[in-house]
């Protein structure tokens, strides 16, 4: 979709300001952690095209995965979680998701963690 619009559009700047999927988390953190391999393998691969896209020539200037929280969604309500840092809704703490631990890689090692 990038290089088509690059094509298209004479290769505007782009900046994805949210990307990121509603999966199934578990409702609490099991020893501090909590598993999101769906969403783990989601971002990986959307990092990667973005990756392609650049070496393709795509003015890319900016990535935000989407949501930094759970929280409620219009249409789902509370029954998918979104964010990369899970909010235990009755006590509000914040645990970092696998999810967050692998943004937090990829951010540091410029995307060689995606690799």
């Amino acid at each position: 979709m990038l290089v088509w619009v690059k094509e298209r559009y004479g290769n505007p700047a782009i900046y994805i300001t949210e990307n990121g999927a509603a999966f199934f988390d578990p409702p609490t953190a099991d020893g501090g952690r909590i598993q999101d391999p769906l969403r783990v393998a989601y971002l990986r691969e959307h990092i990667r095209a973005l990756h392609a896209a650049l070496m393709a020539g795509v003015d890319l200037r900016g990535y935000f995965a989407w949501s930094l929280l759970d929280n409620f969604e219009w249409s789902l309500g509370y029954s998918k979680r979104f964010g990369i840092v899970h909010v235990d809704f009755a006590t509000q703490k914040r645990t970092l998701k696998d999810s967050a631990r692998f943004y937090a890689e990829v951010i540091a090692s410029r995307g060689g963690a995606v690799a």
